[in-house]
């Protein structure tokens, strides 16, 4: 059974500001039993509360300080393109569950567990990925942004999977199917309340819309797997 039937899945850039609005649009429009969002417990409990360390308070606690404020503008940097970082988008469809008192889901993976993945990774890709953060600390220089959002996230995804194979699998494609599996639990459980025709709308990174529709797609029924044909 497709579960695609059940489920609405949004991708959205979570630095574009028409992410929100799409947000808002869609959930309006399908009126859904319940809305599932790219986060974990942590994650959710700091957007809330949101308080972003400055340089001057990593100054203050030294090198160790300096090093976790790297680490953090690095996070927040693949954040914007994998979803580690939450944004307006998500931001809005908490905003909008609250509202009219739909069900809000957090369906990512806990972030503790994504960070012990991200320490596991490769010497070589860690290596790279130390380099590449000291650019995290240079200005973006006029004219160094591509004209369309949406193909500059499309290049840096694919460039992204080509320098960091591990890290790839681990950011996006176990998480696929982490957020596939919480989402086709979520339509279960609706469907044994006696929910008919549960709908469903999933707000996630554009990354992951595409892997995740395509889980939902060849989940059988009873047996626990995804069936690729």
């Amino acid at each position: 059974m497709s579960y695609l039937r059940y489920v609405r899945v949004i991708g959205t850039m979570h630095v574009s500001p028409r992410s929100r609005e799409d947000v808002v649009r869609t959930i309006l429009k399908e009126r859904p039993n319940a809305i599932a969002v790219e986060l974990d417990r942590a994650r959710f409990l700091a957007m809330e509360g949101e308080r972003k360390a400055t340089l001057g308070d990593a100054i203050r606690l030294g090198k160790g300080g300096l090093i976790n404020y790297a680490l953090a503008k690095l996070e927040e940097r693949l954040g914007e393109e994998f979803g580690m970082r939450p944004g307006g988008d998500m931001r809005a469809a908490v905003e909008v569950a609250r509202r009219f008192g739909i069900p809000l889901f957090l369906i990512d993976e806990n972030i503790d567990v994504i960070i012990g993945k991200i320490a596991a990774a490769p010497g070589r890709e860690k290596l790279l990925m130390a380099l590449e953060s000291l650019a995290v600390f240079l200005p973006v220089k006029p004219g160094d942004e591509m004209p369309d959002p949406l193909e500059e996230y499309r290049f840096m995804m694919a460039a992204f999977r080509r320098r960091y194979p591990y890290l790839y699998r681990v950011l996006v494609e176990e998480r696929n199917e982490i957020m596939a599996r919480n989402l086709i639990s979520i339509v279960d459980s609706l469907r044994a309340a006696g929910v008919r025709k549960p709908r469903v709308v999933a707000i996630v990174g554009l990354g992951h819309k595409q892997g995740i529709e395509h889980l939902l797609d060849r989940w059988k029924t009873g047996t626990g797997r995804y069936v690729y044909i």
